[in-house]
């Protein structure tokens, strides 16, 4: 009996040894192939291609920049030893030639004449040219000039010393009194005040009839007998160029009769 179980035992023992022996041997090639993959990776991890490679993906290479995310290409910065230079300075302006003038005229032996009388004068060039044009330009007439109450519209007009005034008798011209002479457009000037006049049109608005806006005053309009021409009051220009004055009735209030039967008053206002 003591035979048998020590047997019994002796048994599972033997077992228990075998598997023991048995699991180092197995243990122990795993180990060995752990052991073998860490030196693997030390090696590797060891060597410089190793290292080049993750630290290449993990840092790619930067791409160039597009143009449309770059913006407008700022131009290249001077050199140093141009940086320091200082800037020179733009060039003078160039002087404007005159266009007229004593010099670029041919005069011809009147030119000691025109100097002399220049001097004699005292005028410049553009002084004794107004002169002769204020004198010439328009034979007969004289140089009249004028403007509003207040001043902020002026004008000039070429006319005769001896004025034909139109005394109208229409709906608006006998309530303000707008007496005027005619006069084409070409030989009135406005010298200033433009931004100073509003203008008043009814019925056939034809006639605009311009006033100062600060004053009121009706200096000059277009009349609707010349619509190419300018009406002015007589009564609004500077003293010392009107010699005489004559005045002429003009039966307005039938306006379509009167155009026709009179004679002159449909071409006052062409050259």
């Amino acid at each position: 009996m003591r035979r048998a179980r020590s047997a019994v035992a002796t048994k599972p023992r033997g077992q228990k040894r075998s598997g023991a022996s048995g699991t180092p041997v197995v243990a122990s090639s795993g180990s060995s192939n752990s052991r073998a993959r860490r030196s693997a990776s030390k090696a590797g991890s060891g060597s410089p291609a190793a290292t080049r490679q993750p630290s290449a993906k993990r840092r790619p290479k930067p791409s160039l920049p597009r143009a449309q995310e770059a913006g407008p290409e700022e131009p290249p910065s001077p050199p140093a030893e141009q940086a320091l230079l200082p800037t020179p300075p733009p060039p003078p302006p160039t002087p404007a030639t005159p266009t007229s003038s004593v010099s670029t005229l041919d005069l011809g032996e009147q030119r000691e004449r025109w100097e002399t009388f220049q001097k004699r004068q005292k005028l410049s060039f553009e002084g004794a040219a107004k002169l002769l044009l204020d004198t010439f330009e328009y034979q007969g007439l004289v140089k009249h000039t004028g403007g509003c109450h207040c001043g902020a519209v002026r004008f000039e007009v070429w006319a005769s010393a001896d004025l034909h005034i139109f005394d109208c008798n229409c709906s608006i011209c006998k309530k303000k009194q707008n007496r005027h002479f005619i006069v084409p457009a070409s030989r009135f000037k406005l010298l200033k005040g433009a931004e100073s006049i509003t203008t008043y049109t009814f019925n056939t608005h034809k006639a605009q009839h311009t006033f100062c806006k600060k004053c009121g005053v009706q200096s000059f309009y277009t009349p609707r007998s010349n619509p190419g021409g300018f009406g002015i009051a007589p009564h609004c220009l500077d003293e010392g160029t009107v010699r005489s004055v004559v005045t002429e009735e003009f039966n307005g209030s039938n306006w379509e009769k009167a155009m026709k039967e009179h004679k002159t008053i449909k071409n006052m206002s062409k050259e």
